[in-house]
Formats: structure tokens, C-alpha cells, sequence
């Protein structure tokens, strides 16, 4: 029971550190200042380094040696491959859909503006 609570402690605090390192290099990436930018990228690798310092224990890789024997990772693919399908849809979706919008606010622009009196 302990050796489960650690790992799974180990793995929230590796997921925990990834996560707020990528928040911050996404940082170092919006930021305009020089300074600042730089800070974040630091900091950002400097957590996903932690991350993996952590993750790369014994015990931790003994877990992903189970993990990786259970077929999972396959899983994980199949997850991953639909999740960048999706993205790419949304894109093309978003891209496309803008310029009809725009369209068709016009045709309604225009119904709008023949429905109303002339006022003079």
C-alpha cells in the first residue's frame, strides 16, 4: 500500500512540474520583454528538467516497465493521434467558418437596414 501511495505521489508531482514548467515556457513565449521571456523559458525548462530528474528514478521506471508491458502506450497513441485529428479539424473549421460568418452577417446587415423607414 505505501509503495502505491509514492508512486502515485511521484507521478502527480512529475505531472504537477510539467505542467507549470510548459506554463511557463508558453510564458517566456507571450511575453514581450526580453527579460522576462528569458526568466520563463529558464524557469519553464528548469521544472520540465525537474520532472524528468524525478521521473527517472528506480522505482518510477520500474512502474513504466509495468506500464509499458500492459500495452497502454497504445492506447495513449490512439488518444493522442485523434486528439491531433481533432486540432487539425478545429482549425480548418475555425479558418473556413470565419469568412462565411462575415458573409452571412452582411446578408443580414443588409435585411436589417431594408426593414427600416427612411428617415429624412
Amino acid at each position: 500500500m505505501r509503495y502505491s501511495i509514492e508512486v502515485v505521489g511521484n507521478f502527480i508531482l512529475i505531472v504537477g512540474l510539467i505542467v507549470y514548467g510548459s506554463k511557463l515556457f508558453a510564458e517566456y513565449h507571450s511575453r514581450g520583454k526580453w527579460a522576462k521571456n528569458v526568466t520563463g523559458l529558464l524557469a519553464g525548462i528548469g521544472m520540465i528538467c525537474l520532472a524528468i530528474a524525478f521521473a527517472l528514478t528506480k522505482k518510477n521506471v520500474e512502474v513504466l516497465l509495468k506500464i509499458s508491458d500492459s500495452g497502454v502506450s497504445n492506447l495513449f497513441l490512439d488518444v493522442s493521434s485523434a486528439l491531433l485529428l481533432a486540432a487539425i479539424a478545429a482549425y480548418g473549421i475555425i479558418t473556413y467558418w470565419k469568412p462565411l460568418r462575415l458573409l452571412r452577417e452582411r446578408d443580414i446587415e443588409k435585411g436589417l437596414k431594408s426593414e427600416l423607414p427612411k428617415i429624412r
